[in-house]
């Protein structure tokens, strides 16, 4: 199991930067950096590689609609080079209201796109010369456009001729996919008691379709963590992230964390905080985030707590856990943790 750092997307990029740096020789196997409607996750990642020696940097997440698939294999061919080999690739469909009213794109076909995107940024890292005609076209078919497009291979040599795809995904159909074509998975809001009843068929049946030749799916999931004997208290950091999601990410019937939380089990207080969020009212919601659901997304307590909700993570699949160190020493709250891991 390894150890990675999500980094903070929402403030200062450079001190988020900083931090994840001096948490390297801690034992940080990765650093997944964000993009959301915020700064571009490829400068920073960019950035990270020239301050970093050993982790890997991934994206958390590039979306399929913004970028073209070509473009995607390029930022991932070019931060692969620059680190050394160190690149992952997350990509996800994102959602409607990000996609929609950020990007002004229609969200159609999301899982399609997903598959189309990995299938073409793989060719592109082999250096094939793509030619793809489906729900994306390489090259663009002279009825569509100037009638000047060819098929092409990339120019430049990639370090390695297959980057890590890791895909973001949430629903049966989506989770399904990501087992069959995706080299790892990255779900959000990961409740390890309750992940096997919400995924544990769609992963099978994904996990049936797969290439055998392919290695096993990578799980990267976690949470919050602080350790020490008051660090419980730090929990309560993870309800507005929840809330946020839960009741603010997407209108109603179009909210795929409001789902999600109604498949763990929480229906009647996701529709609580999503009522609240959508009325503005955003620290009742937050308030109004089960403690339960708390708990068990984050990593937060005495020593021997942490290490059996650690255990937990592990248990339910989990390959790298994504910490975001909250307590009052990151440094030692990480190196601790690694030291269970190795």
């Amino acid at each position: 199991m390894e150890i990675s750092l999500q980094l903070d997307h929402t403030g200062d990029a450079r001190a988020a930067c900083d931090a994840a740096v001096a948490l390297e020789p801690a034992g940080l196997d990765a650093v997944w950096v964000a993009e959301a409607w915020g700064f571009d996750s490829a400068t920073v990642m960019g950035y990270l590689a020239a301050r970093t020696e050993r982790a890997a940097i991934g994206s958390a997440i590039v979306n399929v609609f913004s970028r073209t698939p070509a473009l995607i294999a390029q930022t991932a061919a070019g931060l692969d080079a620059v680190s050394g080999g160190r690149a992952l690739l997350g990509l996800g469909a994102s959602g409607p209201q990000v996609i929609e009213g950020w990007h002004g794109l229609p969200y159609e076909k999301p899982l399609a796109r997903t598959r189309e995107t990995v299938e073409i940024c793989r060719r592109i890292w082999r250096r094939e010369t793509v030619e793809h005609h489906g729900l994306l076209d390489l090259p663009l078919p002279p009825e569509k456009g100037g009638g000047h497009g060819k098929p092409l291979r990339m120019l430049t040599r990639p370090v390695r001729r297959e980057i890590p795809v890791f895909l973001a995904a949430l629903g049966p159909a989506n989770v399904e996919m990501a087992a069959e074509i995706a080299d790892g998975w990255l779900p959000h809001l990961f409740l390890p008691e309750k992940a096997d009843r919400v995924w544990g068929a769609p992963l099978a049946r994904g996990a049936a379709k797969r290439d055998p030749a392919r290695a096993p799916l990578r799980t990267v999931a976690g949470g919050l963590l602080a350790i020490g004997d008051d660090a419980a208290r730090f929990r309560d950091k993870a309800r507005a992230q929840i809330a946020l999601y839960v009741g603010g990410m997407g209108a109603r019937g179009r909210n795929f964390y409001h789902d999600l939380a109604v498949a763990y089990g929480y229906g009647q207080a996701a529709a609580r905080i999503q009522d609240l969020y959508l009325a503005g009212r955003i620290r009742d919601a937050a308030a109004a985030v089960p403690d339960e659901f708390c708990e068990l997304a984050t990593l937060c307590g005495p020593e021997g707590y942490v290490r059996d909700r650690v255990a937990a993570f592990r248990d339910a699949g989990v390959t790298m856990l994504n910490v975001t160190p909250v307590g009052p020493d990151p440094f030692r709250s990480v190196a601790t943790v690694k030291g269970w891991l190795t």
